[in-house]
Order: C-alpha cells, then structure tokens, then sequence
C-alpha cells in the first residue's frame, strides 16, 4: 500500500476544488472511485456504498467520478442517478483521473479505505461477492472502535 495520503484533490459537483483529507480526515474514509457509464457501479457498487455508510457508523463514505477520455460529465447527470434527486453521500469528481492513478485503480468500480489518519489500508476492485466479502472484512477491522 502506498504511505498515508495528505491529499486528495477533487472538485465538488458545484466545481469547488477541495482536499478531501482536510474534510475527512479523523474517521476512516471508504473512498468509491466510479463511472456513471459503468453498471457494476451504478447498479451493485454504489447501493453498497449506501448501505456500508448506514451499517458502519464510524465512516466516512465518499463516491469520486472519473471520466474516461474527453466527455464532460454534469452535475445534474450526478444527480439524475438517484431516484430520489438527492445524493446518499458526498460525490466528487476526479480531476484529469488524478486520484484514480494515484490510486493506482484497475478500473470501475474500485474502493480504496483510508485509515483515520489517511493511511491506505485496501484497494479493491469490483463489486462482485468475492470483492464485497473482502470489503466487508476491511471495514469490520478497521471500524471497531
């Protein structure tokens, strides 16, 4: 894993640039890295974000767009994902892929776990059983207080 992160550069949907471990640091920071194209994403990765940040109430869950070559992804097409037009969590964009290559991500979906100091302790791809299982396990262990 790589050494403790100090930041995280992304753009908030209204276009803000924010250093994520100036806002989460202290709690552990479940970080899904997705694409509004990809159906593991919308379809499994993000439901389990959601349920993950109601089962564990001792973290941080923040969702990071990526956009894969020049297409300029919206706010609005964020927030047309969710039923409801309003976000389960905080969702970020990725600047250039900055962070999903700092991350050294495989694809979409990955989940990178930071450590309430900024430590990386997982990276996983996928949203399939055996990837949630380990996810699971991730978070069991580094939520207990």
């Amino acid at each position: 894993m790589q050494p403790k992160t100090e930041k995280i550069t992304v753009k908030s949907l209204d276009g803000n640039t924010l250093n994520l471990m100036d806002i989460y640091r202290g709690k552990p920071l479940l970080i899904l890295f997705f694409n509004i194209h990809c159906l593991g994403c919308v379809g499994r990765a993000i439901p389990l974000a959601y349920d993950y940040l109601q089962e564990f109430k001792n973290l941080n869950v923040v969702a990071i767009h990526t956009t894969f070559g020049k297409e300029i992804i919206s706010k609005d097409d964020i927030i047309n994902l969710f039923t409801m037009k309003k976000l389960p969590f905080p969702i970020y964009f990725d600047i250039e892929k900055t962070n999903y290559e700092t991350f050294e991500c495989e694809g979409t979906p990955h989940w990178i776990l930071l450590d309430k100091e900024g430590n990386p302790t997982r990276s996983i791809f996928g949203s399939q059983d055996g990837s949630q299982t380990r996810l699971i396990y991730a978070l069991e262990e580094l939520t207990r207080e």
